[in-house]
């Protein structure tokens, strides 16, 4: 018999993408407000991190302007809802060597709703 929390770690492995598509923006603003030391939403406004303006399909370690770490640059990841979830739960897992340092957003309702923000507030 499955033990109830190995059925509860597998449905929240199985939310999890179901909870980016399904974010709230206006709570994700909020959430953003944890980021905003470092990263704007603004076009060509980096900070200690790059801007997030365009994130959504763009590829890692590619803002023109900003100085990536040989680890983000070299990740090669393609920023959509389910990789920035990876990465936003634990950013030194996803990618180690990253300059990120930022531990990550343990809750699945906290990084669905920052994704849906950046993908409302960052459109192209």
């Amino acid at each position: 018999m499955v033990s109830k929390f190995a059925a509860l770690a597998v449905a929240m492995l199985i939310a999890s993408p179901a909870l980016a598509q399904a974010g709230d923006a206006a709570k994700g603003k909020a959430v953003f407000a944890r980021c905003m030391a470092c990263h704007s939403v603004d076009p060509g406004a980096n900070r200690l991190g790059p801007s997030l303006a365009g994130v959504m399909g763009r590829t890692s370690g590619t803002m023109a302007g900003f100085a990536y770490s040989p680890a983000m640059k070299n990740a090669k990841i393609r920023w959509d809802a389910k990789t920035l979830d990876a990465f936003l739960a634990k950013p030194t897992a996803k990618v180690p060597g990253s300059k990120m340092i930022f531990a990550g957003l343990p809750n699945p309702a906290d990084r669905a709703n920052l994704i849906a923000y950046l993908a409302s507030a960052t459109k192209k």
